[in-house]
């Protein structure tokens, strides 16, 4: 396998410009929406809402102003699959569609997904959505086509502030460390990286540098495998079993009772008739 590859993503300097999801949708010949032509969710100037089939990359505002207030900020981050090394959605997938590549990324193979929406549920992330045009699961490829032909991935390419960093697992963890000692050297003790290390479903190929707590950015403080959730979920199914079996016991011995006793009046009638 060669060395891993993914993103380092320094959510300080993104602009919200969103070329990385124009770059993206261009080369994955992605459609612009459900619904064709894009609209203003509502949610400051986000038109994409979320990840999805339809988007593999996603550009998040965060504005956080208050009206008594002259100061405040934008926090944005173009989000991504998270290429997790350990990855819950490969664990479920019953039909092996999701492989891992010689570049330690994950891929959904379309011609093998059933379409059964295991993964969707299993992603921590929120990452994995149905194209409606195929009916399969698909998510960021992290460009594997482009990888395999020796190129960076359109995202990061297309990104006018090198917010998006692609290249070896290892290159990017020096440089995000980097970064996070020359913001802190410069007044910004917030600033923290999120996936970079193990303790983090082994780590994530795509990992970044925030400024505020993960859930103001949509993204999970603690995120789980599916896998576990099997232990405990097994222990209250046994001691559901256990329970119900006691109850069919009692319920057997009292109808046995019953009968015992309808046979008993039954004999003291025609004894006394």
């Amino acid at each position: 396998m060669a060395e891993p590859l993914g993103f380092f993503t320094d959510t300080t300097v993104c602009i919200g410009c969103k070329a990385c999801e124009v770059a993206c949708k261009e080369w994955n010949q992605l459609p612009s929406s459900h619904g064709g032509a894009p609209t203003l969710s509502g949610d400051s100037y986000d038109n994409t809402r979320q990840l999805d089939g339809l988007h593999w990359r996603h550009v998040k505002f965060v504005e956080q102003f208050s009206p008594d207030r002259a100061d405040g900020r934008w926090l944005l981050m173009s989000d991504v699959c998270k290429h997790c090394v350990r990855a819950g959605c490969m664990e479920v997938c019953p039909t092996g569609a999701i492989m891992r590549t010689e570049f330690d990324t994950v891929v959904i193979q379309s011609d093998v997904c059933n379409g059964c929406r295991d993964c969707i549920a299993a992603c921590p992330f929120g990452v994995i959505g149905i194209n409606p045009v195929s009916n399969t699961a698909q998510k960021c490829t992290l460009c594997y086509d482009r990888l395999r032909a020796g190129m960076e991935p359109a995202c990061s390419k297309a990104c006018p502030t090198d917010s998006i960093n692609f290249g070896t697992i290892a290159d990017l963890k020096k440089m995000a460390a980097a970064r996070v000692g020359q913001l802190h050297e410069r007044g910004e003790q917030r600033a923290y990286l999120y996936g970079a290390d193990e303790k983090m479903l082994g780590g994530l190929n795509s990992f970044f540098l925030l400024v505020d707590k993960p859930e103001v950015y949509g993204l999970p403080p603690d995120p789980k495998m599916p896998s576990r959730n099997l232990t405990p979920s097994s222990l209250w199914s046994t001691l559901g079993a256990v329970v119900i079996g006691l109850m069919g016991i009692f319920s057997f011995r009292n109808r046995g009772a019953t009968a015992r006793r309808l046979e008993e009046d039954d004999v003291e009638r025609r004894r006394t008739a």
